[in-house]
């Protein structure tokens, strides 16, 4: 879909659907320009007749004909100024569904503060989201399918700030893309070569390792996750480095875990279903990275995913068993289903000796993160309060919730110390998400700043809520993105 700035003066000439985004005002003050004449007179009895007042969430979609336009939709934006852009976001989506729905090939947007590079990101962001699905395996009827418009013109808008939201939308489509698929399809191979793809798309540097050179190069944690399973794992390095300018380098490491049986601590039926988005962290990262080289970011950004399918085969691991991490540490597992922990560490320690400016992780790690926080927030933890703050900031922007979770308990930093080894790869029932966190940072640099992101369940929408449909969300990829942007 081509997104592109119109004057406010804009004819309408071939535009089949208006969207208007209003805030909150009585019937007969609700905004509704750029209509006029008849147009404007039909669609302001409908407001008033339908008690309209643009409270946020609120629409109401009117039939006119009037030359090529057949519809009016108006979307509330209500009047909190903390939920603004996250309101435009909405309202985009809303006015984009409806007219894929309708077949509307061409959209004219008008909202307020159109003008702010912000605002004009934000409505981008909403509109492409609002187009995307996931029907690859359905078999449909051409008129059955949800159709993209070919154009959105928005009003007043600012040209920047459209073109840097397509782009941060289009990335977090493509995350949901991979994440959607199913472990039959996208295995540790599949993934790889998913991250080749993009490095010869956009001319990035990509190194895959095989299972050989994973061993030589010491990730025994890793490596004791894939055992189990017939598809081999890959350890895959995709970087985006500026030609001009560069402020630093961030590494961001995504859990890559093609689908998670829980080993031979194996799941329960219920628990298995949707743990083909196990690798959606991984899929995050590899989103950011298209962002990050479609914005041309003036950061050199490194995404690491250590991919391997947890199965309970013969040569699975086992409880017990210990293990030896690329950075000398060993570690006794508990329960093969804490098999995410493992396999970022290795990860971890890896994108430690690059001797990066920042590392962020993002992980479906702990069930127990969501039962803390919902299907809606993501945890975050951090050994740096600076940082933390900086992602913080970053994911608010981008409309994507994450709350800070403490790492000071020093009784809870006892519950992943083992006898036998230096760590136990599950720390038991309480602070399930704080222990797991409290792991993966004895894998990290001294002295490098770091953020963990636990997404779990925020990665998979069972019901459709505002922008974000059925299957993977993608949560995650705008943050990531976003954090790079404002760095």
């Amino acid at each position: 879909m081509n997104i592109v700035k119109c004057e406010k003066g804009f004819d309408h000439a071939g535009v089949e659907l208006i969207g208007i985004l209003a805030e909150e005002a009585s019937p007969e003050s609700v905004f509704l320009a750029p209509l006029e004449g008849e147009m404007l007179e039909l669609c302001r009895s409908a407001v008033i007749n339908e008690k309209f007042k643009g409270k946020a969430g609120t629409m109401i979609k009117i039939p006119v004909l009037h030359g090529s336009v057949k519809y009016v939709v108006v979307h509330g934006l209500g009047n909190e100024k903390e939920t603004f852009q996250e309101n435009i976001r909405e309202g985009s989506f809303s006015v984009l569904r409806t007219a894929a729905a309708k077949r509307c090939s061409n959209v004219l947007l008008v909202m307020p503060r159109a003008e702010e590079r912000i605002s004009s990101r934000s409505a981008a962001e909403g509109s492409v989201l609002g187009c995307y699905v996931f029907d690859k395996y359905l078999s449909q009827e051409e008129d059955e399918k949800l159709i993209s418009p070919d154009c959105l013109y928005v009003a007043g808008a600012d040209q920047e700030g459209l073109s840097e939201g397509r782009i941060l939308a289009e990335a977090q489509c493509y995350t949901r893309d991979i994440a959607n698929e199913p472990g039959n399809v996208i295995t540790p191979v599949a993934l790889a070569e998913k991250a080749v793809s993009l490095a010869e798309e956009l001319g990035l540097r990509c190194e895959i390792w095989d299972e050989a050179k994973i061993l030589k190069e010491k990730m025994g944690a890793f490596h004791a996750v894939a055992k189990g399973s017939a598809n081999p794992p890959r350890f895959i390095t995709l970087t985006w480095s500026p030609e001009g300018e560069c402020r630093g380098h961030v590494v961001l490491v995504g859990k890559g875990l093609t689908f998670d049986s829980g080993g031979l601590d194996i799941k329960p039926a219920d628990y298995m279903t949707t743990m083909k988005g196990d690798k959606s962290g991984a899929c995050a990262v590899l989103g950011a990275v298209r962002a990050a080289a479609g914005l041309k970011l003036p950061w050199k950004v490194t995404a690491i995913i250590a991919a391997a399918e947890n199965m309970p085969g013969g040569s699975a691991y086992r409880p017990d068993d210990i293990l030896r991490a690329r950075n000398g540490k060993t570690i006794e597992v508990n329960n093969t289903d804490a098999e995410g922990r493992l396999t970022l560490a290795d990860a971890l320690a890896f994108a430690s000796e690059l001797k990066p400016d920042k590392i962020v992780d993002i992980a479906t790690l702990t069930g127990a993160c969501a039962v803390a926080l919902g299907t809606n927030t993501g945890g975050l933890f951090t050994n740096n309060d600076a940082f933390g703050e900086e992602v913080l900031a970053a994911a608010k922007m981008a409309g994507e919730r994450f709350w800070k979770l403490p790492m000071d308990d020093p009784t809870l930093r006892t519950a992943i110390k083992a006898p036998v080894a230096d760590l136990v790869n599950s720390g038991g029932r309480y602070g399930v998400a704080i222990t797991a966190a409290m792991f993966l940072e004895a894998f990290v640099g001294k002295d490098i700043p770091w953020v963990h992101l636990d997404i779990a369940a925020a990665d998979f929408i069972k019901e459709q809520r505002s922008y974000y449909v059925k299957g993977a969300s993608g949560f995650g990829t705008r943050t990531l993105t976003t954090l790079i942007m404002t760095m």
